[in-house]
């Protein structure tokens, strides 16, 4: 599985930084997800090789502007661009008529079913290769975390079942293979049942904002790649008193480190973290206030930079 950070500043975009989307891509295959949608989104995707045709679903952390105000946009966009397949995007119930009515105002008419599902009442959603999860956080308003866990990787087929069951090879199981239901016999057979994964599913678990990292104990504890929000430095708290519902690099990496994260990537850095380490305060500070705390392998996440989980379970920027 792989991570492009379409967007990685706070509150406000920068001229190196666009405001929060992530997109995860699958391990094979062109499909990919959207993690949130800042103002701007659908003109980062521009500078990808990411294309709404694969996109396999949008969820959205929380109501807050610069996590959701390129959504419509992005929406219509794909539909001139001649999406047909039917999206799901899960949000919170507030956002709903707000993109109803924002495609209704501007005479945007989908070329697809477009299916809003609450995060209120999430319970779960899956496809053939992944199962999302969400995970409550602490903010200002609502806020969850999605967890992303592969299903059945680098499948193969139980071939002693098959056997065992009389089901002749060639094109049966061929189609098996494929992820197809084929007929036996008069009996269904769905390709689920008869393929095994081979290797350990990944997870990545990917924040919206939070205060509390705490919350992701549980959650965090078997995941591969923890994605978290960092907008301030320790210092920068200490100064103002106030977080606004945000958690800093510390608190975090602290966080990280207790509960054996093995691969963290920090995102969402306040506007005033500038990239020129020369200047002051820099995106370096958070680096290294982060690196005091946390001894795994620790990544801040660039705008337009793509992150690949080997196999040997380390998260690396892709050249």
């Amino acid at each position: 599985m792989d991570l492009l950070f379409l967007g990685t500043s706070a509150g406000a975009p920068t001229k190196a930084r666009n405001v929060s989307a992530t997109a995860l891509l699958e391990a094979t295959g062109k499909r990919w997800y959207l993690i949130d949608c800042g103002e701007g989104t659908q003109h980062r995707l521009l500078h990808t090789s990411l294309s709404t045709h694969d996109l396999g679903g949008i969820f959205i952390t929380h109501v807050h502007g610069d996590h959701c105000l390129g959504l419509p946009g992005l929406l219509a966009s794909a539909s001139m661009n001649g999406r047909r397949q039917p999206l799901d995007v899960v949000l919170p119930r507030a956002l709903h008529d707000w993109v109803r009515v924002s495609l209704a105002v501007t005479d945007s008419h989908l070329s697809f079913d477009l299916r809003l599902l609450p995060v209120e009442e999430f319970s779960g959603w899956h496809n053939a290769a992944v199962t999302v999860s969400t995970v409550t956080l602490s903010h200002r308003v609502p806020s969850v975390g999605y967890l992303f866990e592969e299903r059945c990787p680098e499948s193969r087929l139980d071939s002693r079942r098959l056997d065992a069951e009389g089901v002749p090879r060639g094109p049966l199981w061929g189609a098996l293979a494929k992820g197809l239901a084929v007929n036996h016999q008069g009996r269904e057979l769905q390709a689920a049942h008869y393929l095994q994964p081979g290797r350990a599913a990944r997870r990545i678990m990917i924040c919206g904002d939070n205060d509390t990292p705490e919350l992701l104990a549980e959650a965090a504890a078997d995941a591969d790649v923890l994605v978290h929000e960092a907008t301030f430095t320790q210092p920068a708290v200490e100064r103002s008193g106030v977080t606004y519902g945000h958690s800093t690099a510390a608190a975090v990496a602290r966080f990280a480190e207790a509960a054996g994260v093995r691969n963290l990537v920090l995102t969402h850095f306040s506007a005033r973290y500038q990239a020129d380490n020369r200047r002051s305060p820099s995106i370096d500070d958070i680096r290294q206030e982060a690196a005091l705390h946390y001894a795994g392998n620790l990544t801040l996440a660039a705008d337009l930079q793509r992150y690949h989980l080997g196999r040997e379970g380390v998260l690396l920027p892709v050249d």
